[in-house]
């Protein structure tokens, strides 16, 4: 249960991140308030999972599936650019998340 919401975590950092570009600087209402909201579930939820998964391991898995999603929205939404060098490097964040909880099973 734990790693699911480790996982939630991670997308409730895309979340803040995309609010925070959102926002303009917070001068938008709206997105400003998403962020505090998205940030606050964020950290919340990931001070609970670190009592059971170690902090080193919950830590780079979730700011890992912040980088990857904030890099997609980037792309999807907000035209940024893309090449096969960045796809490589998400490809190697992915894995290296991954890897990761495959070495926290044993």
């Amino acid at each position: 249960m734990n790693w699911i919401l480790l996982i939630l975590a991670g997308l409730f950092e895309v979340g803040f991140t995309t609010c925070l570009k959102m926002s303009d600087g917070f001068t938008k209402l709206m997105p400003s308030l998403g962020f505090l909201f998205f940030s606050a579930t964020s950290f919340i939820i990931l001070t609970r999972v670190i009592k059971t998964i170690p902090l080193g391991t919950a830590y780079a898995i979730w700011t890992g599936i912040g980088a990857v999603g904030t890099v997609v929205i980037g792309i999807l939404f907000f035209k940024e650019s893309v090449d096969m060098l960045k796809l490589f490097f998400i490809f190697l964040l992915i894995a290296s998340i991954v890897g990761l909880k495959l070495v926290s099973a044993h």
